[in-house]
């Protein structure tokens, strides 16, 4: 696994992420709202600049709350609620944009909002999976020293080490 420091993960993280996600943006609106895809280009890419903005600050605040918490792996639980979480606050703040773009209601808004968060549901999901694979969780690593203990030292309590 590659460890890096936190704010290059961040970078690194959201990078990836928007790249795959303007071209899945793209073909998808493009599909939902029956034209074609360069008109849906450029809400993909606005759609994109709330979701790197979003995602940096969700995913600091999360990565500290890990901090805090002294997590140094994700459940499927935690995976779950970090995706459902994290799409939630994006629903929210992309909605008016889709109304304005399309020049339709907030019923048809939330329709087409909706289609693209069960798709980003499940590609957060499975990305941020992959990319933990790849990529250490801040801190793993000391934590993984600090956790195998020194040849003459087995069996002394963690203070002893010190």
């Amino acid at each position: 696994m590659i460890s890096l420091k936190p704010l290059t993960r961040r970078i690194v993280y959201v990078s990836t992420f928007e790249i795959i996600a303007i071209a899945a943006s793209t073909l998808l609106l493009s599909l939902l709202s029956g034209g074609p895809a360069h008109d849906s280009l450029p809400v993909a890419a606005a759609v994109s600049a709330i979701a790197v903005a979003w995602n940096y600050i969700f995913n600091t605040l999360f990565e500290a709350w890990e901090r805090r918490t002294q997590r140094t792996s994700r459940s499927l639980i935690l995976r779950s609620v970090h995706a459902i979480c994290f799409e939630g606050g994006l629903f929210l703040f992309t909605l008016p944009l889709y109304m304005a773009w399309y020049h339709v209601g907030p019923w048809e808004a939330i329709k087409m909002e909706a289609a693209l968060l069960l798709f980003f549901l499940f590609y957060t999901f499975i990305f941020t999976l992959v990319f933990d694979t790849i990529f250490t969780l801040p801190g793993q690593k000391k934590q993984e020293a600090a956790a195998t203990p020194a040849d003459n030292t087995e069996g002394l309590p963690t203070e002893a080490l010190r």
